[in-house]
């Protein structure tokens, strides 16, 4: 009877000798993660959205959206489109150079009173996806 108790001691202490030793040589082996390092363009906003507030009826108010590459290839935006002709967009047409950064203007005519929530969708060659910016605010009526 301590024979066997013994074997199975021994076997046991065996065991959980070899899973310790193998967690600590897996521990040892494991090399922090290098950041992968990004090829292409990357773009960056600065802000997804823009809150304009009031503006007075008839009395344009314009967003400024600043885009970055933060890539290692020119980035080129493919289309830019506001959801309504009553906003016009204004940006360069050029790529756009590593680190470099572009302001992509969005102007709301406010012709209408009330509350407003116009996007305006940009493509480019960094993404399959389109990027949705948005411009809000709320149009009220001249003062007499």
């Amino acid at each position: 009877m301590k024979t066997k108790f013994l074997l199975i001691a021994s076997s046991l202490l065996l065991i959980v000798t070899t899973l310790i030793a193998q967690n600590e040589l897996k521990a040892t082996n494991d090399k922090p993660e290098k950041p992968k390092k990004v090829t292409g363009p990357v773009a960056n906003f600065d802000k997804p959205t823009i809150d304009l507030g009031e503006l007075i009826q008839g009395n344009p108010g314009t967003a400024s959206f600043k885009l970055t590459n933060d890539g290692t290839e020119p980035l080129v935006i493919a289309t830019a489109k506001a959801s309504c002709g009553c906003t016009n967009l204004s940006y360069a047409k050029d790529p756009i150079l590593p680190g470099k950064t572009i302001v992509i203007s969005a102007t709301y005519n406010a012709a209408s009173l009330g509350d407003f929530a116009k996007t305006i969708t940009i493509t480019t060659n960094a993404s399959d996806q389109p990027v949705i910016l948005v411009i809000k605010g709320k149009v009220v009526e001249k003062k007499k």
